[in-house]
């Protein structure tokens, strides 16, 4: 049976480099043939899964110089069943690719929102009056560049290779250690011939809403955890998308939610909130 992995297209993505490090690294353990299936959206990358298009996805999840992906956030909380079973962190090395002759020849800029983001001060420096134009991903406009000599695009050294088109300045970042971490996503527990039960979870992901929107609300959850001395990584609040002032709310623990005291633990936090959703427990995976 071939694997099929889910990710954001069109090709040349740092989400696809995601998912082909990963697809090496689960044949190396496994010995599982994989099959990489590209999706214009993350949205529509996370709904392959969900209805049994794609086996896996490969979505990301946080940036460390802008933060959370929310449609990855939105998205896991929406759809029903959808679990973790590993985590990658890539470095991430933005370029400005462009068939312009120079940077003053430039007057639109395109990318997905958080490469744009990722950017914002060395484009002020450098392009301080062009119109930034948000895509669903940093290759989506590559296509377009050839034909219209005064558009620009932030992407991969490797997506300017793919499209066979010229780097105009390297190393666009904002900051030099840029980071993003991406979730591998099934539905339910992966078949046996893709797991990889030798490697033990470190993480776990969890998210939840309030019953009420009262003072110390979110207090008692998180005490919750205090008290057995599980430390929390990451915690991001979400608009419930019902009122204003509701929030669901994130978290990631440093701890595997199989251990018995983490078990102890969920079944108390489910006295302090309205749904509570296990998104799974899993292993960090460096593809530096």
């Amino acid at each position: 049976m071939t694997l099929s992995i889910a990710h954001l297209g069109p090709n040349g993505t740092y989400t696809e480099q995601a998912a082909i490090f990963y697809h090496n690294w689960l044949t190396k353990t496994t010995g599982a043939e994989a099959m990489l299936c590209s999706y214009p959206s993350i949205a529509q990358t996370l709904g392959a899964v969900a209805e049994g298009q794609a086996l896996l996805a490969v979505v990301p999840v946080e940036n460390s110089i802008e933060g959370s992906v929310t449609m990855t956030l939105d998205t896991m909380w929406q759809l029903d069943r959808l679990q973790i079973q590993q985590a990658l962190v890539l470095p991430i090395a933005h370029t400005l690719i462009s068939c312009a002759p120079s940077l003053e020849d430039i007057k639109t800029v395109y990318s997905h929102p958080q490469a744009l983001a990722q950017c914002q001060g060395w484009l002020g420096q450098f392009l301080p009056t062009v119109q930034l134009i948000p895509s669903n991903s940093t290759t989506e406009a590559l296509l377009q560049l050839e034909h219209d000599v005064t558009a620009a695009a932030i992407s991969s050294q490797r997506a300017a290779q793919l499209y066979q088109l010229p780097i105009l300045a390297t190393g666009v970042s904002d900051y030099p250690e840029n980071f993003t971490r991406f979730w591998v996503v099934s539905q339910g527990h992966l078949p046996t011939a893709y797991q990889t039960s030798s490697i033990s979870a470190t993480h776990s992901s969890l998210a939840f809403s309030m019953p009420a929107n009262v003072p110390g609300a979110l207090v008692k959850p998180l005490q919750v955890f205090a008290n057995l001395g599980i430390n929390l990584s990451r915690i991001e609040s979400r608009p419930t998308k019902r009122s204003l002032g509701e929030y669901l709310f994130f978290i990631d623990l440093e701890a595997d939610a199989s251990d018995p005291q983490i078990q102890s633990a969920i079944a108390e936090l489910i006295n302090h909130t309205e749904i509570l959703k296990i998104f799974g427990c899993y292993h960090v995976l460096p593809l530096c």
